[in-house]
């Protein structure tokens, strides 16, 4: 059986910013980074459907519909792309054996969820 590329050496592993330091840590940490990257790319994937949802309703919501959806795929595209960047880090970091990252990323995701939780029972009392 063939080993799967970059296993053996035989290619390099992308990104090598990433993966051309350090030593290979424990698998583990590994996967439970990467699973972390998935949970995060779950949440955007969760802020973008609410993005489409606003628009779909957006005669109910009226002319802030267009600003809500803005901010939900926004913040669907800023926490993707920081998902990313903190599991290229994370990883670097494992390999250097250092310190890992702040969750920094987890602030802004509860402040913008609070955010969207009081607006939307403001806009509840608003329409009773």
């Amino acid at each position: 059986m063939d080993s799967l590329p970059g296993m053996d050496g035989s290619r390099p592993r992308r990104p090598r910013w990433v993966y051309a330091v350090g030593t290979e840590p424990d698998p583990r940490f590994s996967l439970a980074n990467e699973r972390t990257l998935l949970s995060w790319i779950r949440t955007s994937t969760g802020f973008a459907a609410g993005g489409g949802g606003v628009l779909l309703v957006r005669e109910l919501i009226g002319p802030l519909s267009l600003l809500l959806s803005i901010s939900a795929f926004g913040l669907s595209l800023a926490i993707v792309l920081g998902a990313l960047l903190r599991w290229a880090v994370t990883e670097r970091a494992l390999r250097l054996d250092r310190s890992l990252p702040s969750p920094a990323m987890a602030l802004v995701v509860t402040a913008a969820v609070a955010t969207g939780a009081i607006l939307g029972l403001a806009f509840n009392v608003v329409l009773r």
